[in-house]
């Protein structure tokens, strides 16, 4: 219901004041078509269908695009429903042919920014392994002091 009714304002709103709400509007838009709800997600992706709202969003492309774009891809490559995944592969085909050149940017910064989340991820998994070895070999080294004071030694 919210989308319906956004989309009926966006219908008749002046572009100028497009301009005034299309961040919030836009972050808004990209947590809707990355719900993992199919039918939220895919009346969040029809706006793309709208010829007015299209036209808006050409306009500024340059704010537009860096907020969708993240979300966008993602999905692609994880949601589970594939009608969602065909309708988000579309919006990603008309980003592309709206603004090849910035497309192209937002994809090698998404795909360094993942780069580097992998990275620090292995990383975190690393000092978690070497800690838990470290833990190990300190309970093992109370435990040998343990037994060896509680053990008597034998006379000979």
């Amino acid at each position: 219901m919210f989308l319906g009714e956004l989309e009926e304002i966006l219908d008749v709103i002046e572009p100028v004041q497009f301009q005034k709400i299309q961040e919030p509007l836009f972050k808004q838009l990209a947590r809707c078509v990355a719900s993992p709800h199919f039918q939220v997600a895919e009346r969040a992706l029809y706006f793309w269908n709208n010829e007015y709202i299209m036209s808006l969003i050409e306009e500024n492309s340059a704010v537009i695009l860096p907020i969708m774009f993240p979300a966008l891809y993602r999905i692609s490559k994880e949601h589970w429903n594939q009608t969602i995944v065909a309708l988000v592969y579309n919006v990603l085909k008309t980003f592309m042919e709206m603004n090849s050149k910035l497309f192209d940017e937002l994809t090698s910064n998404y795909k360094a920014e993942r780069q580097k989340e992998r990275k620090k991820e292995k990383e975190r998994e690393e000092l978690w392994r070497k800690l838990s070895e470290l833990e190990m070999t300190s309970n093992a080294k109370l435990i040998v002091k343990s037994h060896n004071a509680t053990v008597k030694p034998t006379p000979s």
